[in-house]
């Protein structure tokens, strides 16, 4: 028998979504805001010296479930996919997302490339069924929600 002709091995996988053990208290229980969302990424994120891209996943409720680190980039880029953001939303059975990444520099201005991949997320949860709600840019001690300046 050739190998061309011998049976192909399947592997059998199983996916899991994993629990940290460190976890945030939030009193307010519903995101109603987008300084809400802010205050909470801050907890999240800190004082990062590079650009982390989080995205927090919502019940249908607007109740936070999960929080998520999706990237860790440079002091002034993050790579972002839309595969990898909605990874967890998927497995968390999120209703909805919302997206926020820090700028280092401390200025919460948004770049073309923030806005690029907000209307890329933001297309992609279209299609999954999984509405994309704002993406935050969180600078020192001011955000901006792109919703809110109409940029998505």
């Amino acid at each position: 028998m050739s190998k061309k002709d011998a049976a192909k091995r399947i592997e059998i996988v199983s996916l899991r979504m994993v629990k940290e053990r460190t976890s945030l208290l939030y009193p307010n229980r519903m995101i109603r805001t987008p300084e809400d969302a802010a205050n909470l990424f801050r907890q999240f994120i800190g004082d990062c010296d590079r650009e982390s891209f989080c995205i927090l996943c919502l019940n249908t409720k607007n109740e936070p479930t999960a929080l998520h680190q999706v990237s860790t980039g440079t002091l002034n880029a993050s790579l972002v996919h839309p595969r990898e953001t909605y990874k967890l939303a998927i497995l968390a059975n999120s209703a909805s997302i919302i997206a926020a990444h820090n700028h280092p520099s401390g200025e919460a201005t948004p770049s073309p490339e923030d806005v690029e991949i907000t209307e890329r997320l933001r297309d992609s949860g279209a299609l999954l069924g999984i509405d994309f709600l704002d993406h935050l840019v969180i600078g020192d001690n001011n955000f901006v929600s792109m919703k809110e300046r109409g940029l998505m």
